[in-house]
């Protein structure tokens, strides 16, 4: 809940839906469980991308694209987010205003290059999914693979 956009249900839905994060071997990895990464064509030398391959859990999509939309105001920290994040460890504070002020001035980048709104919440939820995913494993240290 130390992110910009997402409070208690947000967090809960996360959480619930995510499970084990031991199953992802990287940060791609669990982007492409949410359906965050962009599908390709690729034929011979020729690759073509494509919009969001939409597979996995669409609830938690949703949720990661309505908090993305947060990052179109300024890097911040509001007095609500400060009480948020006084309620967790100093790493997850660093790790949560290290990504509100990349993925706000992402967010301005996209936009200013002529991505359509859509679009750029969709690119900021991606990274944002990273995010979480490096608080889950690099904070809470549940980096090592699951054994089958």
């Amino acid at each position: 809940m130390s992110f910009r956009g997402i409070e208690m249900i947000s967090a809960v839905t996360i959480g619930a839906e995510l499970g084990d994060t031991r199953h992802f071997e990287s940060a791609r990895q669990f982007m492409a469980y949410w359906g965050l990464v962009p599908s390709e064509h690729s034929s011979g030398g020729r690759r073509q991308r494509g919009g969001i391959t939409k597979t996995g859990n669409g609830h938690v999509r949703r949720v990661l694209v309505e908090a993305a939309w947060c990052y179109r105001f300024p890097a911040r920290k509001s007095a609500a987010l400060q009480r948020r994040a006084e309620k967790v460890g100093r790493e997850i504070q660093d790790i949560a205003w290290k990504t509100q002020k990349r993925l706000c001035t992402r967010y301005r980048y996209l936009l200013n290059r002529g991505k359509r709104r859509v679009a750029v919440c969709t690119a900021v939820a991606r990274e944002l999914a990273g995010f979480i995913w490096a608080i889950a494993c690099d904070v809470l240290g549940r980096t090592a693979p699951v054994a089958a």
